[in-house]
């Protein structure tokens, strides 16, 4: 059977932290040997919130393609592509915003989520609310579409965006006929991964994530602070593992001693202090292979620079195969 295609990608708007890893990275290695991949750096979505400071988006474009291949995305195997260099992209958000009310983009919860966090750009009642970001469902529409996108990993927060695509390809199919491959959902069997500090995300700017670069001096300062057993406060105290954040991670990256740290501190026979300096060390141990392959890049730019250039351009060829379709359907195939 021909394998489907699969549309994925990282918003680079900052290197990427384990819950990137857990939630979407890890998935997407293992996703790769089964459907075609295209990694999307979506870098003209990062600028709908960071259009003041669009530095920091081309600056991350490379670092975000180096912490795809440094956790195992093989260029072999999937389609690593730079969004803002794939023209049919735009060209396809115009077409769609024809087919989507203004109305519609507010009702979205992801969308209205969002606006709400983001007060300090759109203000408190989002009159601020600029039209590249109200839209960026629609722009998301043409992401999934340009490569035939047929599945798209998300996590539970995403699928009201993905629905936006969804409807837009049926209104789409349904004017002007059999077109557009219409996506599902392929929804991510991990979590999302907690912050140091407990709270239920772990973001770049809520300063409660372990980077996958992250040298050990950080990562160690990090986890020192990490939130344990508020009930705890003697070494010798019994703790309950379910409400520390440092038993959390150990779950995640420490698989060998997991059960004894849970028993010991149960017991009460395990400080926090030595908890965490065992963490630190599983930590690294678990990113250090990880970051000698980032090493590796870093000293080698122009191989990431290769890599990036020729994913693009087998995606343009994807995207234009696509749009020759969506022409002849749209009747403005002039000349042809």
């Amino acid at each position: 059977m021909e394998k489907k295609n699969i549309l994925t990608g990282d918003r680079p708007s900052g290197k990427l932290h384990l819950g990137h890893y857990f939630g979407a990275l890890k998935p997407r290695i293992e996703l790769q040997d089964k459907y075609n991949t295209y990694v999307l750096i979506a870098d003209v979505q990062a600028l709908t919130d960071n259009f003041n400071n669009p530095e920091r988006v081309s600056q991350n474009v490379r670092e975000v393609a180096i912490d795809n291949l440094s956790v195992g995305i093989d260029p072999n195997k999937s389609v690593i592509l730079i969004q803002s260099m794939i023209p049919e992209i735009a060209e396809l958000t115009v077409y769609y915003s024809n087919l989507v009310t203004i109305a519609r983009l507010y009702r979205n919860p992801t969308v209205k989520n969002e606006i709400n966090q983001k007060q300090h750009l759109f203000g408190n009642k989002g009159e601020g609310v600029t039209y590249g970001f109200l839209g960026y469902p629609v722009s998301q529409a043409g992401d999934i579409t340009a490569f035939d996108g047929a599945l798209v990993p998300v996590g539970e927060d995403q699928i009201p965006v993905l629905e936006q695509t969804r409807e837009i390809v049926r209104k789409f199919n349904s004017i002007y006929g059999d077109t557009l491959v219409e996506p599902e959902h392929l929804l991510s069997e991990n979590p999302r991964i907690k912050g140091l500090d407990g709270n239920e995300k772990m973001g770049k700017s809520l300063g409660n994530a372990i980077f996958l670069s992250d040298p050990e001096e950080e990562v160690s300062k990090k986890i020192m602070k990490a939130v344990t057993d508020p009930q705890k406060i003697k070494k010798d105290d019994p703790g309950n593992p379910d409400v520390c954040m440092v038993y959390y991670y150990h779950k995640l990256v420490n698989k060998t001693t997991l059960e004894k740290v849970c028993e010991e501190c149960k017991k009460g026979t395990r400080g926090c202090v030595q908890c965490k300096q065992e963490l630190i060390a599983k930590m690294m141990e678990f990113l250090k292979p990880i970051q000698e392959k980032r090493k590796y890049y870093e000293d080698h730019p122009e191989i990431v620079d290769e890599i990036l250039i020729e994913g693009t351009k087998k995606a343009q060829l994807k995207a234009k195969e696509v749009m020759k379709r969506v022409k002849k359907s749209m009747k403005i195939n002039y000349f042809e």
